[in-house]
């Protein structure tokens, strides 16, 4: 909230700085691919899958969200 009212304050812009949906988009990436990766363990039983499959997911979703968030901030 303090950062948001200091960015606001400081650049007189709506919405969020690009640096601020950048660890957005770090901070819930973890907490994304922490549940893909226990949901992956609960239904297959293996460390490995579930791993890889919250390695491959974790760099396509945070693209993913980087961009819907930009362009939230563009249009609505």
């Amino acid at each position: 909230m303090i950062f948001d009212f200091l960015v606001k304050r400081r650049t007189g812009r709506k919405g969020d700085s690009t640096t601020k949906t950048i660890f957005k988009t770090i901070s819930w990436r973890i907490v994304g691919t922490i549940d893909t990766m226990v949901i992956a363990y609960l239904m297959t039983g293996e460390l490995t899958v579930a791993a890889s499959i919250g390695t491959i997911e974790v760099f396509t979703k945070m693209a993913l969200y980087y961009l819907h968030e930009r362009l939230w901030n563009k249009y609505i």
